[in-house]
């Protein structure tokens, strides 16, 4: 057993397989439909939430884990001895990283340290699989601090939304934004940027010309890309999801990329058939 657990929470939507081979805690969000609230990716699943949005006509409500959750979740490996850094979702887009902070004062100072990730999915995931792989080497927790710190700017995260239906749901966009979108089969992809979500650019015209806009855009960072690790992260995609990373490894010939699927909390705000490329920068 490490001496230093790494914790997240559901949203940084790594696979079960790393998950469980770097024996990482994971702190669910909570997805709620009128007054039914589902602990995201154990008791609601992105199939079973995508038919409840086609039941109802309308879209959950998400919320962040409770400072008790993480004081829950936190308390057996403190009293086991370990310290804990837990990588939070962007504290821009929730306030999960800030009831982390509350419930890490109940601890001994040095036993729970918060780490801002400022992103999103695998945004987060490829910050917690590096921090992981650290502490499995031996690193101590100031050296996986300063790690995280220096990779968290270098995260790239871009990922094509398949349809405006959801954002319109959600109230991110018109009604004759949605209805012209679709009329032009326009696709917004969207980045992250100082922890936000940023409307990057539009692809008119067919996935596949959106997908290829995407892998162009990562071509142009070859040169100063981390190609140790890759992740394409998609919902209710997997097949242009293998065809994406078969693209990447013909043409960037990465160590490794991951195929990974959004959980419950993000795909109730980015819809079905949304994918995404996540890598770092040099």
């Amino acid at each position: 057993m490490n001496s230093i657990k790494i914790f997240a929470d559901s949203t940084c939507d790594l696979s079960a397989d790393l998950i469980k081979h770097y024996e990482i805690g994971i702190v669910p969000l909570y997805v709620t439909f009128e007054s039914q609230s589902y602990r995201d990716g154990i008791e609601l699943t992105p199939p079973e939430l995508y038919a409840k949005v086609s039941e109802t006509g309308k879209l959950p409500l998400t919320a962040a884990p409770s400072p008790s959750d993480f004081i829950q979740a936190f308390t057996p490996y403190v009293e086991q001895g370990q310290q804990i850094i837990y990588i939070s979702l962007s504290s821009e887009l929730s306030s999960t990283y800030q009831n982390a902070v509350i419930a890490s004062k109940e601890f001994e100072q040095g036993r729970v340290e918060v780490f801002d990730s400022l992103n999103l999915s695998t945004g987060i995931g490829i910050q917690v699989l590096k921090a992981a792989r650290a502490a499995e080497a031996g690193q101590n927790v100031q050296q996986i601090l300063s790690l995280l710190a220096e990779i968290r700017p270098k995260v790239d995260t871009e990922f094509v939304i398949d349809s405006l239906d959801y954002l319109h749901k959600g109230g991110r966009c018109s009604g004759m934004q949605n209805v012209v979108a679709s009329l032009l089969k326009i696709r917004p992809v969207i980045k992250v940027i100082d922890g936000k979500m940023t409307p990057a650019y539009k692809v008119r015209g067919s996935r596949e010309k959106a997908f290829d806009q995407m892998v162009s855009n990562a071509l142009s960072n070859k040169a100063n890309m981390d190609r140790g690790t890759l992740f394409v992260t998609q919902t209710m995609a997997h097949e242009d999801a293998e065809k994406l990373r078969a693209t990447l490894n013909e043409t960037i010939q990465p160590q490794e990329v991951f195929i990974t699927e959004a959980g419950c909390v993000i795909c109730s705000h980015c819809g079905p058939k949304t994918i995404g490329i996540i890598y770092l920068k040099e």
